[in-house]
């Protein structure tokens, strides 16, 4: 049964949200922006209707997801109150607790969520890495992993590249995740993840190390400008692998984007290279490969403005982005995030998705230092 001062704190903390978020605010600024959209001509420009739109519903979201909370927390103290008077069971006022306090942990980890690109869906992208079999079946399961969570989250997935291990595995896929906030929450699986058990394809039972490298990247839409040079791009056409129909390996669908990329501070080239065998029209996968690209040079523009930004702050502890961020050790039961030092026991619950601890940890830690 819950205490009273668990029931003070869950009240105080949902009153110190509505202040941090200014909901009063947020009510008057969706009223004068709800105005904007019922303005003569607005459909005029579908681009700067659509931020517009964009605009009210994520303020919208805020002011609704408070309501819900605030309704939950209310019947929290009335069930408490039907306690003393027998109407209720301990067991109901403990229900009605927990979900109102998994309302308020949602909300306070959504506040934590403070960037423009935070909100927008992403692309995510696994390498295999050195080792073969070991690594492309790592690859794999971590790819499972991440559809998983998509799937609980109600998100949208879409794979736009896959290419299969050569006897197990994968050793590469891009996938595409559509939904509410899902840069913001994704962001923190970009690095190495490093597994640790006891191999199925060895014969000694031995134990091995396996490592996979994860890069997740807002995937930006028509209404964000990206400077794309026309003159940097050159293109290869392939035969498609894998399931498809009989068009599959007869006609050279697939398609290879290389991008000449100069980085503005150092004037350093790069090659981007980005792989489309998402459909069977080669029309449909150069522009899929296109807007992946714009996404990734978005995602570089960020990255060079937090590193400037980095430089600038004392004392700030740096996030290596290519570092090594979590081990799965399999046989000890554990997964450790070595940025925050969060780990769990619930191996199997990790992998079939269960995130939300690792990423509470890391936006807990992180979230606000980006661009502080």
């Amino acid at each position: 049964m819950i205490t009273a001062e668990q029931l003070k704190d869950l009240s105080d903390r949902t009153a110190a949200l509505y202040r941090y978020l200014n909901i009063e605010g947020k009510m008057v600024e969706v009223e004068e922006e709800e105005l904007r959209t019922q303005a003569p001509g607005f459909w005029d420009d579908p681009k700067a209707a659509e931020v517009q739109m964009k605009k009210v519903k994520g303020l919208q979201k805020w002011i609704d997801g408070y309501k819900e909370l605030k309704s939950l927390v209310d019947e929290t103290e009335l069930a408490y109150e039907f306690y003393k008077s027998e109407m209720v069971s301990e067991n109901e006022v403990d229900q009605n607790f927990e979900t109102a306090l998994h309302a308020l942990e949602t909300l306070e980890l959504r506040n934590m969520l403070r960037e423009d690109e935070d909100s927008m869906d992403c692309v995510l992208k696994i390498n295999s890495g050195a080792g073969g079999t070991e690594s492309q079946d790592w690859a794999s399961m971590l790819m499972r992993m991440y559809l998983r969570y998509a799937e609980q989250q109600g998100y949208k997935t879409r794979i736009s590249n896959l290419q299969d291990g050569d006897e197990a595995g994968i050793k590469t896929v891009t996938m595409e995740i559509e939904g509410e906030d899902a840069y913001g929450y994704l962001k923190s699986e970009s690095g190495v993840h490093r597994l640790v058990r006891v191999s199925p394809f060895n014969a000694q039972g031995k134990r091995m190390t396996s490592f996979a490298s994860v890069f997740v990247t807002p995937l930006v839409d028509d209404t964000i400008e990206v400077e794309v040079d026309p003159s940097k791009i050159s293109w290869d056409t392939f035969r498609s692998s894998g399931a498809g129909g009989q068009n599959v390996n007869k006609v050279e669908t697939g398609v290879r984007l290389r991008y000449m990329y100069t980085d503005p501070d150092t004037g350093e080239t790069e090659e981007i290279l980005i792989e489309n065998t998402e459909s069977r029209k080669q029309l449909e996968n150069r522009e899929n490969a296109m807007r992946l690209l714009r996404s990734q040079l978005y995602d570089r523009e960020l990255q060079r403005r937090k590193a400037a930004q980095a430089k600038i702050e004392a004392g700030k502890k740096k996030i290596e982005w290519g570092s090594q961020i979590r081990s799965y050790v399999f046989d000890d039961r554990r997964v450790k995030d070595h940025r925050t030092g969060y780990q769990t026991s619930d191996v199997s619950g990790v992998m079939d998705g269960k995130l939300d601890g690792f990423i509470k940890a890391y936006l807990m830690e992180f979230a606000g230092k980006e661009n502080d």
